[in-house]
C-alpha cells in the first residue's frame, strides 16, 4: 500500500465524486487508485495525529508520501493523459497563491455543487480502482 496512487476523496462531495469521474476517464494507465476520506485505507495509512488537520476534500498519497491542497490536485494531474497533464505547469503559480483558490472553492463546493445522501458506489468494470 506504501508505494500506490491513491486519491482520497470526500465521498459526498458532487465536486469531489465528478473529480474522481474525470480522473477515472482521463487517467489511462490506471496508476491512481481511490478511497474516501475517513475509509479503512485512509485510517490505515494516514496517522491520527495527522488527520485532525486535513483538509476534508480531495488529498493524495503517493507512494508514502500525502500531498495536500494545490499540491494535491497538482500531483494527481501528472497521472493524466494529455492535455490534462499539462496542469502541473501550475507549479509555477506559488503555493500561496494555489491554495487560497483551493482553499475558496472548497470552502463553497456544498453550496455550489451539493451534497450527496451516500457515498458514491463505483460500478463492476471499476471496482477494483477503488480501495475500499
Amino acid at each position: 500500500m506504501e508505494k500506490r496512487k491513491i486519491v482520497f476523496f470526500d465521498g459526498v462531495c458532487h465536486l469531489c465524486m465528478g473529480s474522481v469521474q474525470f480522473l477515472l476517464k482521463h487517467n489511462n494507465r490506471e496508476s491512481l487508485s481511490f478511497s474516501a476520506i475517513g475509509s479503512k485505507t485512509f485510517l490505515e495509512l494516514i496517522p491520527e495525529s495527522a488527520r485532525i488537520s486535513l483538509p476534508d476534500s480531495i488529498l493524495y498519497w503517493k507512494e508514502g508520501t500525502l500531498y495536500l491542497e494545490s499540491d494535491a490536485i497538482l500531483g494527481i494531474t501528472n497521472e493524466l493523459n494529455f492535455p490534462w497533464r499539462l496542469g502541473v505547469l501550475f507549479w509555477v503559480v506559488p503555493r500561496t497563491l494555489r491554495n487560497l483558490f483551493y482553499r475558496f472553492i472548497a470552502k463553497h463546493r456544498y453550496q455550489w455543487f451539493g451534497k450527496a445522501e451516500t457515498c458514491m458506489v463505483p460500478t463492476p468494470e471499476l471496482k477494483q480502482r477503488f480501495l475500499d
